[in-house]
């Protein structure tokens, strides 16, 4: 190299040296110091926030939910099996949110917005935190709009609003999901978005749910998240979140959102491993004091807006597991004090082949008739002394042979009802088509049909009505009540199928 060359090339370095400028750059790092069951406690990141992302080697990340002087306790969002002790770990700065857009409809997917059913990758630009202020109280209007479930028994005695918060309980198999999957099927036309989030139950149960779904035609307007036995427990402790805040993208556009968490009690199960381990201060049950907060913040962020804030609404359908129908027990006393009321489904009824097995004496909803449309009102006032004089004859008569002629009769005709009120899986009925069943039973026309005849009743007096009467479920639609000459019309439509039946 001649002597110019190497002038040339000092040159040249010493003008990029002097356009050089360095830069300081803070990265909040700390280090695991324990790790176990997909906790990890990580020492040196004193400014990390409540729920702020932490990242991991080998692209794991994690939340930081206990803040404590010395360290900091993370729940790690994926293998933790990965990691060790010692490992590096950084701040992200962002809280915990879940990517939200319209393409979710319809799909399945995990606790961290990612798709599982195959059908290729979600793309998002938006996210919404997992953790929100739930609105105030004069952002909120009173629940009036019926959510119909297209179940006779509930529509007509426990009737949900949109907005409200109805808790579904009873022993394990007592058709609990039964419920809300017709509940979810029954919103194929009322315009309502479902959201189905699955806590800690088989991925077979899961695929199970949602081909029933599927064969139905209701995943159009469902979104199933998935925290399947086989996650980490922290997939099952943020899933309800993530469940709501999807939820609560699609109210912010006006929309109706229905959302069901199955079940609250093994979300609960989670949520004490996680403080177990991260060795919390354990209260009755085993449960951390702050179980009944846990739970509590979630519900309260269902609710109707006013109109000036958009309209929307969120109903949540939390479902809780009682061991032995222990109702006293600590998860099921919180959260029927959370909620509007509660729907409960007794083995007893559902070994008896009651179904859905509600028992109506326990059963209430708080919001009562406001969410109840006219017609159904006018027909289920009747239903529900009916069957309240029923039972509490029948439980009187078994030590009685001896009965009056008035006391047979209502024994009668509240095994009629009880019979009327029996219904299938994956067979919701249109309020209207509810509205002229109920009415014949409690204007007497089953008193003289015998108890085992009642479904074949049923069966057949839809089909005669959906054929050659559609106008009158047309006008108990539109009117949304009975009128007189609607009644006549009942009356009539009613003894002409008697006179075939």
């Amino acid at each position: 190299m001649t002597t110019s060359e190497s002038n040339k090339i000092t040159q040249e370095i010493l003008k990029k040296l002097e356009k050089f400028r360095t830069k300081a750059e803070q990265n909040k790092v700390g280090k695991i110091t324990s790790l176990s069951d997909g906790v990890a406690k990580i020492s040196g990141l004193r400014d990390v926030s409540y729920l702020e992302m932490l990242e991991f080697p080998k692209g794991v990340f994690g939340v930081a939910i206990n803040l404590e002087e010395e360290s900091v306790g993370v729940i790690i969002l994926g293998n933790y099996l990965l990691l060790n002790e010692g490992d590096e770990v950084s701040g992200t700065g962002k809280i915990l949110s879940v990517p939200v857009t319209e393409e979710l409809i319809g799909r399945v997917i995990n606790s961290l917005g990612e798709s599982v059913d195959g059908k290729g990758k979600i793309k998002s630009d938006k996210f919404y935190p997992l953790e929100k202020i739930a609105p105030g109280v004069t952002q909120r209007k009173s629940v009036s709009v019926p959510l119909q479930t297209g179940i006779k028994a509930i529509d007509a005695m426990i009737p949900i609003g949109r907005g409200q918060r109805q808790l579904i309980i009873g022993d394990r198999g007592t058709g609990k999901t039964a419920i809300v999957l017709d509940t979810i099927i029954n919103q194929k036309k009322e315009n309502v978005i479902c959201i189905y989030v699955a806590i800690g139950q088989k991925a077979s149960r899961v695929a199970q749910l949602v081909d029933g779904l599927e064969k139905n035609k209701a995943m159009k307007h469902t979104i199933v998240v998935a925290a399947n036995a086989s996650d980490p427990t922290s997939f099952q402790y943020i899933a309800p979140y993530v469940g709501c805040a999807i939820a609560e993208y699609f109210m912010d556009q006006g929309k109706d959102v229905l959302v069901v968490y199955d079940d609250l009690s093994k979300h609960a199960w989670a949520y004490r491993e996680i403080s177990l381990v991260l060795r919390r201060p354990s209260g009755r049950e085993a449960y951390p004091g702050d179980i009944f907060y846990l739970h509590s913040r979630l519900l309260e962020r269902a609710c109707r807006l006013a109109e000036k804030y958009g309209g929307g609404s969120i109903t949540a359908l939390p479902i809780i597991e009682t061991q032995a129908s222990d109702m006293s027990a600590y998860i099921p006393t919180n959260v029927i004090s959370i909620t509007d009321g509660q729907i409960y489904l007794e083995p007893e009824l559902f070994y008896a082949g009651t179904r859905p097995a509600i028992n109506v004496g326990i059963s209430v909803s708080r919001v009562g008739g406001n969410a109840q449309i006219k017609a159904m009102k006018q027909v289920a006032g009747k239903l529900r002394l009916d069957l309240a004089q029923y039972r509490n004859l029948a439980a009187f008569a078994q030590f009685s042979s001896d009965l009056d002629q008035v006391t047979k009769q209502q024994i009668e005709r509240g095994a009629r009802m009880t019979e009327l009120l029996k219904q299938g899986q994956f067979s919701p009925l249109p309020v209207e088509e509810q509205v002229s069943l109920i009415w014949t039973g409690t204007n007497g026309y089953l008193d003289d049909i015998a108890v085992e005849r009642i479904s074949d009743f049923e069966e057949k007096f839809l089909d005669f009505i959906r054929t050659s009467h559609e106008k009158v479920l047309e006008e108990i639609r539109k009117a949304q009540k009975i009128e007189e000459k609607t009644e006549k019309q009942l009356h009539k439509i009613t003894s002409d199928f008697k006179k075939r039946f």
